[in-house]
C-alpha cells in the first residue's frame, strides 16, 4: 500500500496520460504525454526494465481496457492504482483477477480535460 500511495502521489505531477512505475518507494519508470495509456505504459515499463518485477503502477486516468493490465503483467507488476470510472472498468478488473494483480480505484482523477 505504501508503494501504491507513493506512485499515486508522483503520478499527480506528471503530464497527461501519466503512468508511473515504482518499487521500494522509488520511481523506476515514467511514461507520459502519449495519445493513449498503452503507449505511456510501454514507455514507463520499458524504462523500468526488470526492476519493475513486483512493483506498482499508477495511472492518472482510468484503464478502460485489459491491454494495459496485460502489458503490466509482462513486466511483473503486482499492483495497480487508478481512478476507475470507465464504463468498461470490469474488463480491467477481470484481467487483474486472472493475472493475480491487485487493483485499487481511487475514484479521483489527476488528469482532467
Amino acid at each position: 500500500m505504501k508503494n501504491l500511495d507513493f506512485a499515486w502521489k508522483v503520478c499527480k505531477h506528471v503530464k497527461s496520460n501519466a503512468i508511473v512505475i515504482s518499487k521500494g518507494l522509488q520511481t523506476i519508470g515514467i511514461g507520459a504525454g502519449q495519445m493513449n495509456r498503452v503507449g505511456a505504459a510501454r514507455i514507463a515499463l520499458e524504462s523500468a526494465k526488470n526492476y519493475s518485477k513486483g512493483g506498482s503502477l499508477a495511472s492518472d486516468g482510468f484503464f478502460p481496457f485489459a491491454d494495459s493490465v496485460e502489458i503490466a503483467n509482462k513486466y511483473g507488476i503486482k499492483s495497480i492504482i487508478q481512478p476507475g470510472g470507465s464504463v468498461r472498468d470490469q474488463e480491467s478488473v477481470d484481467m487483474c483477477n486472472k493475472l493475480d494483480i491487485s487493483m485499487i480505484f481511487t475514484n479521483r482523477r489527476h488528469f482532467l480535460h
